[in-house]
């Protein structure tokens, strides 16, 4: 009996391109791709969702394993597009961080800092408080399966063998950053009124009794109340931004 195996190296060649786009996502993925993960945990997901998505695909891929330029070409081409899908929603969720660092200077905790384990830099401790409950929030509410839908509908939008139109990308990029702006000044805004009715009274305060030592209450009382006041707001503010999220997702994913 005779077996022919000629297609194994256009199969593997496939995998290997499928495997840089799906790979390139993972690694940027917010939650997922944290230096934090494991590395062979990484990999192991974007192994599986490469097996996983490489039947769907494959004919998407017409390869020529004799132009050696071409494939190279091809590569770098996926590598691109998965980049571009990390990147959307790395920058999405840095909307919790703008809202994390108004919050703390509003409360006089602008010089408290802690590594943020999804940013990999310094950051302010409420902001990193606010990135860890969204990228949890995320996965409990089961959106990550949205991102695995981006990675398939990818397919529609940036076809391989096609460059992905660098005014779109740049369009997209540009408005996911404004609109994570937008949220991160909107999920601050009680917390703006609040420091600004409260530094107001301060003022007047100071005024009416200059003797008193304002700054020494005014701090743990700024800090005392505004603590009060994230936990009152803080389900709204989350569900703000899973709506945010999910709608950025989605746009990734029209066929969801």
């Amino acid at each position: 009996m005779k077996i022919d195996i000629s297609f194994l190296p256009a199969l593997a060649a496939a995998f290997l391109l499928v495997f840089a786009r799906v790979g390139t996502m993972v690694m940027m993925l917010p939650g997922v791709g944290e230096l934090s993960v494991p590395t062979r945990v990484r990999l192991t997901i974007a192994l599986l969702l490469t097996a996983v998505l490489l039947p769907l695909h494959r004919g998407a891929y017409t390869l020529d394993l004799n132009a050696m330029g071409a494939v190279l070409t091809l590569l770098f081409q996926e590598l691109l597009v998965g980049a571009v899908l990390g990147l959307t929603a790395r920058l999405a969720i840095s909307a919790l961080q703008i809202a994390g660092s108004v919050v703390a200077q509003q409360l006089g905790l602008g010089f408290v800092t802690e590594i943020d384990p999804t940013q990999h830099q310094q950051g302010m401790l409420v902001g990193n408080f606010l990135t860890i409950l969204g990228v949890t929030l995320i996965f409990a509410t089961d959106m990550h399966h949205l991102a695995i839908a981006a990675l398939n509908d990818s397919y529609k939008l940036f076809a391989p063998g096609e460059l992905p139109a660098l005014g779109d990308t740049a369009a997209l990029i540009t408005r996911v950053i404004a609109a994570a702006f937008k949220i991160g000044i909107q999920l601050a805004a009680p917390f703006l009124v609040f420091g600004l009715l409260f530094n107001l009274g301060l003022g007047v305060l100071s005024r009416l009794m200059p003797q008193m030592q304002v700054y020494f209450i005014g701090l743990p009382l700024s800090i005392v109340l505004g603590l009060v006041l994230l936990v009152a707001v803080l389900g709204a503010m989350m569900g703000t931004f899973t709506g945010y999220i999910e709608g950025v997702l989605g746009e990734l994913a029209p066929g969801r």
